[in-house]
């Protein structure tokens, strides 16, 4: 199926004309193995959260490779290098995996919840988001520039876009095990399943503009923006109607659960092909699937077999994305002075979020009732994943591709394991 060009500047990928590809079933092997066995050992020796404990091992094991050849005891390096080289993560998480941890999170989200929460969550998800992109972008120029580490502005608000907003797959597999309020939880949840899709659209306003700055006007942003966000929502609408026709004209589990997985793959495909955000079109259908199919069109027989199918495919998929990201750091180009910016970046990233959420959010609470700390939560339950890492490496070849890949991972790694591990105890302690 051909790429819509709006989407192409998501599926540029670096490697793969210089790398081995590999059979699809090799790499699902090798990737599958890895991640049920780095699993097997947090769950029986550390005991962390499954995700964030596979992707410390990966972490260690990628350190412990690099170590290795450094000492010149087996060339391991590089037969990792070849194996994850032949992996377009761009595609692979964007294009592949995405849609089901998308349609996952969604399924089990409350839409009366959601709907009380619709101002904060629509508020975070356009102007947070937007606002988020030009400080980090902003700050990260100048701040860079002190370093002399020379980045165009254009790439630096390409940061900004790519590092603002959260990570739906990273903040629902924390989120899930905290056990929080429900409103805390419909928040936070809601947040990340919709600012990624706005994330996205501005990433790719700004990729346009560096590649084809003379086809960038207004109008042509506000119709790409309709396409991509408005389009989303009205697809999804028209695939959540479809399962419910599907679903409820008959009456076999097996069948239905086929239904919601045609739904997802099929629909987030079309989506693509049609200019629409394929995220935000999933998102919408497994809102609707989880709410209006769950009440009036499946039988207790279905709605547990599609919970636990549905439930073991997010379990299965974060655990390897979880893990690929902590592999990536084999292939992730290195300088030490991109170091210091980047744990520099991370106070900077942080700052950002406090002030784009907290701008609305007080506005709003001018006028309606917000709970407690809800804002001290939210920056730093602002996790970011493999949605950034992704939408760097679709950037151009290049030094300026490498130092925003490697700042964007520095960032990703510090969120999910600091963050991941510390927002809970935080949690309950406000709370």
């Amino acid at each position: 199926m051909p790429q819509p060009t709006s989407l192409k500047v998501c599926g540029l990928t670096s490697r793969s004309c210089c790398n081995p590809v590999y059979n699809i079933i090799d790499i699902a092997a090798v990737l599958i193995s890895v991640s049920a066995l780095f699993a097997y050992i947090n769950h029986r020796f550390i005991g962390l959260p499954t995700t964030i404990g596979v992707m410390v091992i990966a972490l260690l094991v990628s350190l412990l490779v690099t170590v290795l050849d450094l000492l010149g005891l087996g060339d391991f390096h590089s037969a990792a290098q070849q194996l994850l080289g032949g992996i377009d993560f761009n595609e692979t998480l964007l294009h592949g995996m995405l849609s089901f941890l998308l349609f996952a999170g969604a399924l089990h989200v409350n839409l009366s919840d959601l709907r009380d929460q619709k101002w904060i969550i629509i508020s975070l998800a356009t102007v947070g988001v937007c606002t988020s992109t030009f400080l980090v972008g902003t700050a990260a120029y100048y701040l860079l520039a002190i370093l002399n580490c020379h980045l165009p502005y254009i790439y630096c608000l390409l940061f900004g876009a790519l590092i603002s907003p959260t990570d739906p797959i990273a903040v629902m597999a924390t989120v899930k095990r905290l056990g929080v309020s429900k409103e805390l939880e419909t928040t936070i949840a809601g947040e990340s399943l919709f600012n990624d899709g706005v994330g996205v659209v501005v990433f790719m306003v700004l990729l346009l503009l560096l590649q084809h700055p003379e086809q960038i006007t207004v109008s042509h942003v506000a119709l790409l923006f309709a396409e991509e966000a408005i389009g989303g929502v009205l697809f999804g609408l028209v695939l959540g109607a479809l399962g419910y026709y599907l679903i409820n004209s008959i009456d076999n589990y097996k069948v239905e659960v086929l239904i919601t997985l045609a739904l997802v793959m099929g629909g987030y495909g079309l989506a693509l092909y049609l200019h629409t955000s394929g995220p935000i079109a999933v998102v919408v259908a497994g809102l609707i699937t989880g709410n209006v199919l769950r009440q009036h069109a499946m039988s207790d027989q279905t709605r547990q077999s599609i919970d636990d199918f549905w439930e073991l495919i997010d379990e299965i998929l974060n655990v390897i994305l979880f893990a690929l990201i902590g592999l990536e750091v084999l292939i992730i180009p290195f300088d030490a002075q991109w170091v210091i910016a980047g744990f520099i970046l991370i106070v900077v990233v942080l700052a950002a979020r406090f002030i784009s959420v907290g701008m609305p959010i007080r506005l709003i609470g001018l006028r309606a009732q917000i709970a407690p700390h809800l804002v001290k939560i939210l920056v730093w339950g602002g996790l970011r994943g493999g949605i950034s890492v992704a939408l760097a490496l679709s950037l151009p070849l290049g030094e300026f591709r490498d130092l925003v890949l490697f700042l964007t991972y520095i960032i990703v790694v510090f969120s999910i394991i600091v963050q991941g591990l510390t927002l809970g105890p935080l949690i309950r302690k406000l709370t």
